[in-house]
């Protein structure tokens, strides 16, 4: 089909083109500019309409940081000092009760009651309950209700202490343990053996655990886990005392297994 061109059709020259498309750029800019005013110009807007909002925020911002910063200051150093005033007492009678040959029991209800016009680690715990004495209090009233046999709020308060302590943390976590074995609850035992040998990897505390974990999980009839937990403390604690005697459950559990 033939085409036709318009009556005084001129093809465009190359600086024609150039110039076109630089007409065209320039629009674009233009266009690019007048959108980015219009855009900053609403947000004048929106800050000039809603500045007392944004002023109110900022000052809500402000005065939290200043709360903060104010009770820790007023509130949380005072009390951490006060707590460990009245924590030293109750810290001696539990001492005296680790070390007594009869008298445990009186010893670490005083521990726990108080005694001497001072507080015991119940109310330090829970009237300094923000500051690091009132949190520790919470592991020494767990380990003395625990030594008392009062084993349910030996978990109670164990479960309530944090630490990043290298021994600490574990010896909590494998006392919550041994308090459900005493009331004869071995899965929960054996969950809490565990965590406390994979809290931290010490010679002192994981071969511990591992062990009353393998041990536990023997009573269970779980013998593939008591063999895996075995195994780890005869290769990652080979020189623990507990390694010895891995040795001769590894052979109970293989036997177990097959």
């Amino acid at each position: 089909m033939a085409t036709y061109k318009k009556r005084g059709y001129k093809p465009k020259t190359k600086v024609e083109k150039e110039i076109e498309v630089e007409d065209t750029s320039s629009s674009t800019t233009a266009e690019v500019f007048d959108t980015l005013d219009e855009s900053a110009n609403k947000a004048e807007e929106f800050v000039e309409k809603n500045q007392k909002n944004i002023f109110i925020i900022i000052g809500a911002v402000a005065a939290v940081a200043l709360l903060y910063l104010g009770y820790q200051q007023f509130v949380v150093k005072p009390n951490q000092g006060e707590a460990m005033n009245e924590m030293y007492q109750a810290q001696k009678f539990f001492n005296d009760a680790v070390t007594a040959a009869v008298g445990q029991d009186s010893l670490y209800t005083l521990s726990l009651k108080g005694g001497e016009g001072k507080l015991g680690m119940v109310d330090i715990a829970d009237q300094y309950s923000g500051t690091a004495a009132g949190n520790l209090a919470n592991y020494y009233a767990g380990m003395a209700y625990l030594n008392t046999k009062d084993y349910q709020n030996a978990i109670t308060y164990l479960d309530k202490f944090e630490s990043d302590d290298e021994t600490l943390a574990p010896m909590a976590k494998g006392a919550i343990g041994d308090a459900f074995m005493q009331l004869t609850e071995a899965e929960n035992a054996l969950d809490y053996y565990i965590e406390a040998a994979n809290l931290r990897q010490n010679e002192f505390t994981a071969p511990t655990y591992l062990f009353k974990a393998g041990i536990t999980a023997l009573n269970l009839n779980q013998a593939s886990k008591a063999l895996d937990l075995f195994n780890k403390i005869k290769d990652n604690y080979p020189s623990s005392p507990e390694a010895t005697q891995a040795e001769v459950f590894i052979g109970k559990a293989k036997a177990m297994s097959n």
